[in-house]
């Protein structure tokens, strides 16, 4: 009730009176009493004045089940919140949920990671009441193979979430790296459990820099954050439901088709790599290449300067730019 009550009060703006409330949720005025003070409690400014009810007269930067549960408007993506003030890894988390059966489109959410992980293994810093820590469950029926291209999904998602919700220009780093201002900022690991033919599930854990001031050590060369970017600070629930309605609509585009044709304009406009001069690196040697957008199965089309024409699959091939991270 405490989601209802608070979802009621932000789309409400005015003041609402315990008795409205409780004929609403068929609930006491204690029940209602005592939601409310749990709200406040949790950092929410709620005024209360008698004979006129009750207001939300200011919502602090929380992240918690019942603040996402009341942004989210989907239909199915993010709609199960699993939240944890701090736990190992979301994805890790995602995926024992999905193992127990969790629906299509669970989300699970944390305000800090101890075990966060990045492509290729690599750790992610998380500190704590600053950045999204999240990972979607889906269960896509689609042939594994096909996995991969969601990556590029909710990269294309939260690229578009951010410029929706800030006014920045978030840009692509192919495959699957936002980035600001030619640093990067948020990462997105793709998981799945399979059999031969089917998927179990996909796991995608995106982790993005929101409220950091600031970054240490060599990260600072090539991390930023939006806060660093725009001045201001970001609310991050409201990122966070930005970032599940723009995927909730192009993963529907995607499985029209189950490849990346429909949003491939979409993507290649964002794409901070597009139609420019890249660094391909290999497991078997490095080259220069002119980049030309994806396919529509997420490869990047790239001519090296023989004039071949090659699509990298992004597994073990890295893209960068010719003097730096983009």
């Amino acid at each position: 009730m405490k989601t209802e009550i608070l979802r009621l009060l932000k789309e409400d703006g005015g003041y609402i009176s315990g008795q409205q409330i409780c004929n609403r949720f068929a609930v006491s005025r204690t029940a209602v009493w005592k939601a409310v003070e749990q709200l406040k409690k949790e950092g929410y400014e709620i005024e209360a004045v008698r004979n006129k009810g009750y207001r939300l007269i200011g919502s602090p930067d929380i992240i918690s089940q019942a603040e996402i549960q009341s942004m989210v408007k989907t239909k199915w993506a993010g709609r199960n919140i699993i939240y944890y003030d701090e736990t190992d890894s979301t994805n890790i988390q995602a995926k024992l949920a999905g193992e127990k059966g969790a629906v299509h489109g669970t989300l699970a959410v944390a305000d800090r990671q101890v075990a966060g992980k990045g492509r290729r293994g690599r750790s992610w810093d998380s500190p704590k009441g600053m950045c999204v820590y999240m990972t979607l469950l889906q269960r896509p029926e689609i042939a594994p193979v096909k996995a991969p291209m969601l990556t590029l999904v909710m990269a294309l998602s939260v690229a578009e979430a951010i410029r929706q919700e800030t006014g920045m220009a978030a840009e692509i780093k192919w495959p699957n790296d936002i980035v600001l201002n030619k640093k990067k900022l948020c990462g997105i690991l793709t998981e799945m459990s399979t059999e031969i033919h089917e998927i179990n599930y996909v796991v995608t854990g995106v982790g993005i820099n929101v409220n950091q001031e600031k970054f240490s050590g060599e990260i600072q060369e090539r991390a930023t954050s939006l806060l660093i970017e725009s001045g201001r600070r970001i609310r991050r629930s409201e990122l966070i439901a930005a970032v599940m309605e723009r995927y909730e609509e192009n993963y529907e585009v995607f499985m029209k088709t189950e490849d990346l044709s429909g949003l491939q304009e979409k993507y290649n406009r964002m794409l901070v790599n597009y139609n420019k001069e890249v660094r391909v690196l290999e497991p078997k040697g490095e080259y220069n290449a002119h980049a030309a957008g994806i396919n529509p199965q997420g490869e990047l089309i790239v001519t090296t300067s023989e004039g071949e024409e090659k699509h990298i699959f992004a597994g073990e091939v890295s893209v960068r730019g010719i003097y730096g991270y983009v």
